[in-house]
């Protein structure tokens, strides 16, 4: 390989940065330049997430999740405490607050101490209130290794890192539609935009043969809202650390949970509702493109069947805050609507299969010379670096 190889990497969010830096340290040969339509780096799902790095307790066995996700978490603390970035390992209480969920919470211990996470300590109902006081549960499982950051500080630490290397961020820019043009050209694109990838990148992907000989394609990005609300600060301190439900089976997001964050605010949520706009942070926000592409792909149809009465409660609790604090008062009873101040939200891209399932573990796919990272939900952050190493072994 010459110095002439290029490398142009589609989004300077989290990811896009890491996989960037990576290549500048594992090939000083190779020219980066790193492409993003905002101004500023980490604009998007990076600057609008929990802040959560996280341990590693829900992911299926053996998945790439669980396996980059203790590798992530041990690179991100090292680099966090390397360049002076607070990482504050507040832990995360998992709290079952009926009998009925005490054996999915087994199960959850079961695949967290499978893949690794460290510390792992079952509670009781006394145990409970030892890490949060304020918090009622028949039973829980506390991390001590899930800890909290702040994300944005991290993706421009990355770029700093960038820059440093020699490589090249054009930021304020929109990416080339392949991204190779007559005026800039990449041998090997990469496409880490997740929300918004160029051109092609944003229609379904042909994916292999199914069993008949035709073509299955999938997935395809759909986007969902998730919305927080923020305790008042004089109410902070019903919560020290992050306190998680044992989610539910049947549905296909986590649920609303407590999260402290570096700046000592606790948020709580997300719900998760169907967004009109890819980057559709107000609910007034709508792209009627972007809503047409959602509803014409077969399996948000499939998945709106299937899951429409939990659709209408995260309605309910998007257009009321009483109906939002309800849920959260199952874990904390003595909260009040009056105990919260705020609301913002972030916005989850999704990817979809064509028979409605939620694509579930990370997915990194090659479409020609492109390599796209078509699904990277949480804990892709805490995954950043693992991800960026996993992805440059196979790039050049």
């Amino acid at each position: 390989m010459t110095g002439e190889t290029r490398v142009g990497v589609v989004g300077a969010g989290i990811i896009g940065l890491a996989v960037a830096r990576q290549l500048q340290r594992t090939r000083p040969d190779v020219e980066v330049t790193v492409f993003d339509k905002e101004p500023s780096v980490g604009s998007h799902q990076t600057g609008h997430n929990s802040g959560v790095a996280h341990a590693g307790l829900y992911y299926p066995r053996d998945s790439l999740k669980a396996r980059l996700c203790r590798r992530g978490i041990g690179l991100l603390k090292e680099y966090c405490a390397d360049r002076g970035i607070p990482y504050v390992e507040c832990g995360k209480t998992v709290v079952a607050v009926t009998e009925e969920e005490v054996p999915r919470l087994r199960d959850i211990e079961e695949r967290a101490r499978h893949n690794g996470v460290p510390g792992l300590r079952r509670l009781s109902p006394e145990e409970i209130r030892e890490h949060e006081p304020h918090i009622h549960g028949v039973a829980g499982l506390h991390s001590p290794s899930t800890a909290i950051v702040d994300f944005v500080a991290v993706t421009r630490a990355y770029a700093d890192d960038v820059v440093a290397a020699g490589g090249t961020l054009l930021l304020g820019t929109r990416s080339p539609r392949s991204p190779a043009t007559a005026t800039w050209s990449a041998s090997w694109p990469v496409n880490a935009g997740h929300l918004r990838p160029p051109g092609r990148l944003r229609r379904p992907a042909v994916g292999p043969r199914g069993p008949a000989g035709g073509r299955r394609r999938g997935p395809a990005i759909v986007p969902f809202r998730g919305e927080y609300l923020t305790m008042r600060p004089d109410r902070a301190h019903l919560v020290n650390g992050l306190v998680y439900p044992v989610p539910d089976p049947r549905y296909p997001f986590l649920g609303v949970h407590f999260t402290r964050r570096v700046d000592g605010t606790v948020d709580i949520g997300p719900n998760a509702v169907l967004s009109t706009a890819r980057e559709g942070y107000r609910r007034s926000d709508l792209v009627v493109r972007d809503l047409a592409e959602t509803l014409a792909w077969p399996g948000f149809r499939r998945l709106a069947r299937q899951h429409w009465r939990m659709g209408v409660t995260e309605m309910r609790g998007s257009l009321s805050r009483r109906a939002f604090v309800a849920g959260a008062r199952r874990y904390l009873p003595e909260l009040t609507a009056a105990d919260v101040d705020g609301r913002h939200a972030g916005v989850r891209a999704q990817a979809l299969d064509r028979d409605g399932t939620l694509v579930d573990d990370f997915r990194i796919s090659r479409l020609g010379p492109v390599t796209a990272v078509r699904n990277a939900p949480s804990p892709a952050a805490t995954s950043s670096l693992a991800i960026a190493e996993h992805l440059c072994e196979g790039l050049l």
